[in-house]
């Protein structure tokens, strides 16, 4: 069996890497797919359909050509892991959990035990909270075998 996997959520740290390592040693048939992690080029997503006076319309079409990504890479997915950090609120990581939940889309969220409540609603739908990214591969482990 071979699995998709989106990951979403914080780019400031190796999540992304320790997940897609963990998996590589054990032989996991699973591609992973993400959103553009580099900051400044996905807030400049939308600069080349016009320069923008206000920043609200600036981030506003950066937001939806990230979106074409984003719910592209999420409904092909078979699995979501959604990462919220401690140093940036991550509302687009919120909102992808709220999109995971509207489409059925299996979940897990990666988190610290210091989030728990205001994650609550967030943790509620998802299929499992990890809190560390051994046990994101732990669970990744489990599901395809």
């Amino acid at each position: 069996m071979s699995m998709t996997v989106y990951l979403s959520g914080e780019i400031h740290t190796s999540w992304r890497e320790e997940i897609i390592e963990g998996a590589t040693k054990l032989g996991l048939d699973i591609s992973f797919t993400s959103p553009v992690t580099d900051h400044d080029l996905s807030d400049e997503a939308g600069d080349h359909l016009g320069a923008e006076e206000s920043k609200f319309w600036r981030d506003h079409k950066a937001a939806k050509i990230n979106a074409i990504r984003t719910k592209t890479m999420i409904e092909f997915s078979d699995l979501v892991v959604i990462r919220f950090g401690d140093k940036y609120k991550q509302w687009n990581a919120a909102f992808d959990a709220g999109y995971c939940a509207a489409l059925g889309k299996p979940y897990i969220t990666l988190h610290a035990e210091d989030i728990i409540h205001p994650l609550k609603e967030v943790d509620s739908a998802a299929m499992a909270w990890a809190q560390s990214t051994e046990q994101v591969v732990e669970i990744l482990r489990y599901t395809l075998s």
